[in-house]
């Protein structure tokens, strides 16, 4: 099953939410260079709980806790090499068991497909763990950010997921590198996601509409999307990529507010939006892969789902 073949006999796909937050439901302290990651060293287990928990909820599709699982964060952190991929497979291979494990006993006659796993890849900025990835200034230059980046990819594109999600990307610059990975591994779809200063722009600064329309002759670009970025902005944010791409969009928002570099979490927000509502809407503006990030647990997905598959009676 493919995200194309979602879009065609579904027409959504439905992600999952934030990983971290329902880590840190279960009692994990995220403040750590390694933030999600660092369960995948102290209890993995807890990581296939959270994956089951948003398969159960509704989600199609569930994300490896490989965002900030790098081979450098991990050998700042004493794991040598070997190791390293050791934590990043197994990641993968937690993702996929939860999905089996739900789809053995899971829903019967409901019409779900079958979910796909997706294997994150997170920016240089994640790495840094100083809230980079929300303005993109890493200061170093492309061959050094490629150097960073190809280990990892190479690892991933190799494995069990379905689908590379390279998100929270606030660099132009940095997903043209890595659509460029992707140009060199056809056989592993790859989705690019970015996170946005305003309804019109990357992090970066960029134009919507050029990230739009890159991504629309990009042989690498799978599809192309926004997440972590306020959902208030996701509406038109989601219609400008729709209007310069005839590749699927995909719309993941936080629900929280601020990022704290510090402390490895965010504020609350104003106002958490109706998800179901909003998820309907980002779909009217041209979006096929809806879903949530920082912030939102397995009840606004479940309620997601209740808004895209209304019951029969229409109740």
């Amino acid at each position: 099953m493919s995200l194309h073949e979602y879009a065609a006999r579904q027409g959504f796909l439905l992600l999952d939410g934030g990983l971290a937050t329902e880590l840190e439901r279960a009692g994990h302290d995220l403040n750590d260079p390694l933030w999600s990651a660092k369960v995948l060293l102290e209890d993995p287990g807890a990581v296939e709980a959270a994956h089951l928990a948003f398969l159960e909820a509704g989600a199609d599709c569930v994300t490896t806790a490989t965002y900030q699982a790098t081979f450098a964060g991990l050998d700042a952190r004493g794991v040598d090499r070997a190791a390293a991929e050791a934590v990043m497979r197994g990641a993968v291979e937690l993702a996929i068991r939860a999905r089996d494990r739900f789809w053995r006993i899971g829903p019967r006659g409901t019409g779900r497909l079958p979910p796909l796993v997706a294997a994150s890849v997170g920016p240089y900025g994640a790495f840094l763990a100083d809230g980079s990835e929300y303005r993109g200034d890493y200061g170093i230059g492309r061959d050094a950010l490629a150097g960073f980046h190809r280990k990892r990819w190479r690892l991933l594109a190799e494995s069990g997921a379905d689908i590379l999600a390279c998100e929270t990307l606030p660099s132009f610059d940095e997903a043209r590198i890595l659509a460029r990975m992707a140009e060199d591994a056809p056989h592993k779809p790859a989705w690019f996601s970015f996170t946005c200063r305003d309804d019109g722009h990357l992090s970066d600064g960029t134009p919507v509409g050029e990230v739009a329309a890159w991504a629309d002759r990009a042989p690498g670009v799978t599809a192309v999307g926004v997440n972590c970025t306020d959902a208030a902005l996701a509406p038109a944010l989601v219609g400008a990529l729709a209007d310069g791409t005839r590749k699927p969009v995909l719309a993941y928002p936080n629900v929280r507010g601020a990022f704290d570099p510090d402390t490895k979490r965010r504020a609350a927000a104003e106002a958490a939006p109706d998800w179901g509502e909003a998820c309907r809407g980002w779909i009217a503006a041209g979006a096929v892969g809806v879903g949530g990030c920082c912030g939102v647990g397995p009840g606004d997905i479940r309620r997601m789902r209740a808004a895209l598959t209304p019951s029969p009676s229409g109740a």
